[in-house]
């Protein structure tokens, strides 16, 4: 059960409401977010809820089934919507296009990138300074120096940025220069980062995991919610199975299951989802039909130079025609 406050709740209107959950021998949890402050009821809910939900200084009350409370889409009358500025917005109703290299590499390609994204009106670049390798050896990414110049950069264009937060200690040293955090697969069960990620008041996009199931990432984004922090993003970026055809599964049955179990915004990752280029575009395309919010795809100029990730990597004329098919998709399933 979820217990919306009031925000001119009393004191002695709140420890009401708490003899009155303890008296149906349940227990709660007090939540405070950006947005609101809820109790969570636990226990086994089998009374009236209108003996608690008339009290003073309720809001709402919301009998939700689900182990992932929070999240549900149970308790939701719209879909949630993260609202970056005036101009740029996740699930308020049109499509968001993420894109950006795998690696932050220098200025030269950052301000080509940048430059590139204003003629296609794309206002959030993503990119990585910190980057989680498989081999040791593999490059690792530009650091915070490397995120401070991309910054520098992209503020002044009103460009936003998501990049990828590996470690609780980066979360501070991030926070001046990125306006959304990236939970990646390897990390989307790393819950001292997903609780710390609770206590901060700037979106959080999780991945789901190499091998998670879709509970498992609603879980993920729990932990961030029943933290304090209400601004998630789902993404689904594929899942390692026995197929050896390319590099994940990508799960196209997740966009229209994530969006009726959760009221959060969902976006596709169809670059690590299937790791090779050519099936980019089409598993993109897929993704915005099954009602997919967004997308957020790896390009370079040159995709043979990157970094990493370059056989998933679109060039900027691949790119430039995704989105105008991509953008004729939504609007077709729109209308």
């Amino acid at each position: 059960m979820i217990i919306q406050l009031s925000k001119q709740i009393t004191e002695e209107q709140k420890q009401l409401v708490f003899t009155s959950i303890e008296e149906q021998n349940c227990k709660w949890r007090e939540i405070d977010t950006q947005l609101g402050s809820y109790l969570l009821v636990l226990g086994k809910i089998g009374f009236d809820i209108r003996l608690i939900g008339n009290l003073p200084g309720i809001t709402d009350i919301h009998r939700v089934t689900d182990d992932y409370k929070l999240v549900s889409g149970k308790w939701k009358t719209h879909p949630t919507a993260i609202v970056l500025d005036d101009q740029v917005s996740i699930g308020a109703g049109d499509l968001t296009v993420m894109a950006g290299p795998c690696s932050i590499e220098g200025e030269e390609q950052i301000l080509a990138t940048v430059e590139f994204l204003e003629k296609l009106n794309i206002r959030i670049m993503r990119g990585g300074v910190f980057k989680p390798r498989s081999s040791p050896y593999s490059y690792r990414g530009a650091g915070i120096d490397g995120l401070k110049l991309w910054h520098s950069i992209c503020a002044p264009r009103g460009i936003r940025i998501i990049s990828e937060v590996m470690e609780m200690d980066q979360i501070d040293a991030m926070y001046p220069y990125v306006d959304i955090y990236q939970v990646g697969a390897r990390n989307s069960q790393n819950f001292n980062l997903l609780d710390a990620l609770g206590r901060i008041d700037k979106p959080v996009m999780i991945k789901r995991g190499l091998s998670g199931t879709i509970d498992e990432l609603l879980y993920s984004a729990e932990y961030v919610f029943s933290g304090g922090n209400e601004k998630i993003i789902l993404c689904e970026r594929g899942i390692r199975t026995y197929e050896k055809a390319y590099r994940n599964t990508f799960d196209i049955n997740a966009i229209p299951i994530l969006k009726e179990k959760s009221h959060l915004p969902v976006i596709a990752d169809p670059s690590h989802g299937t790791g090779i280029r050519s099936l980019v575009e089409p598993i993109a395309l897929a993704s915005v039909a099954a009602g997919a919010d967004g997308v957020i795809v790896e390009i370079h100029r040159t995709p043979e130079k990157a970094t990493s990730d370059a056989q998933q990597t679109l060039d900027f004329d691949e790119f430039g025609r995704l989105c105008a098919k991509a953008r004729a998709v939504y609007n077709l399933v729109a209308g």
